[in-house]
């Protein structure tokens, strides 16, 4: 019941602010630029469209989401209430993917692209890996600006060598790197279950990580432990 109030809360926040209108707008410029593309194009376009924005939005959002939230002193209530803070992390992570589900769908349909139920995995799992580091970042800084700064190298190793690896530029065994693992996924092929079990991995061990980092923020916010 907590977990889905508190999903529920992220929603709200969210169109209050407006995630929603903000992606539909960029839906439709993603589609119309896929739309203008050569057919031979849009497959990739489409796997580097889905995984460098939906997929990854927890990474961009994540720091004006808690810095709003810290603003509004709402790290203090869930420091004093019974929410948990693996709740807190599963609820941001929930929350996000289902917008970037929405999306990536939106632009596979329109780049008429297959294998769609291995897009819309891929693009879960890279849902929520980006918004687990998303979260890990967020709550060790102050401003939107040193957010940025701090992001700027995630986003480098994750996005140039993914996208290398789309266009098989990477030597073969990077093929088991989490991250372009999910890139994979994200074009439509099925992973290996080695190079799958490695982003389960990576997964729980940011979600963990992540889930420390809230319970630190929550404690130096004014969290007390009894």
């Amino acid at each position: 019941m907590r977990l889905r109030s508190l999903c529920l809360l992220d929603i709200r926040f969210q169109a209050k602010y407006g995630f929603y209108f903000l992606y539909a707008v960029l839906t439709v410029i993603y589609i119309i630029i896929l739309l203008a593309l050569p057919e031979s194009w849009r497959e990739k376009a489409a796997a580097i469209l889905i995984f460098s924005d939906p997929a990854s939005m927890g990474l961009f959002f994540m720091g004006a989401i808690v810095l709003l939230e810290k603003n509004q002193h709402t790290p203090c209530a869930f420091a004093v209430s019974p929410v948990r803070a693996a709740e807190y992390v599963t609820a941001k992570a929930a929350s996000l993917s289902a917008i970037s589900l929405v999306v990536a769908m939106l632009l596979a349909l329109a780049a008429k692209v297959g294998h769609l139920h291995m897009i819309l995995l891929g693009t879960v799992i890279s849902s929520a890996i980006f918004t687990l580091l998303g979260i890990i970042v967020a709550t060790k800084i102050v401003s939107l600006n040193q957010f940025i700064l701090w992001t700027v190298p995630i986003e480098i190793l994750c996005f140039v060598p993914a996208i290398l690896h789309l266009f098989r530029i990477t030597p073969a065994w990077l093929q088991y790197n989490p991250i372009n693992v999910c890139m994979d996924m994200v074009s439509g092929h099925s992973p290996s279950a080695i190079g799958f079990l490695t982003v389960i991995t990576m997964t729980v061990i940011l979600f963990v990580i992540s889930r420390l980092c809230v319970l630190k923020m929550w404690d130096s916010i004014g969290g007390v432990k009894l």
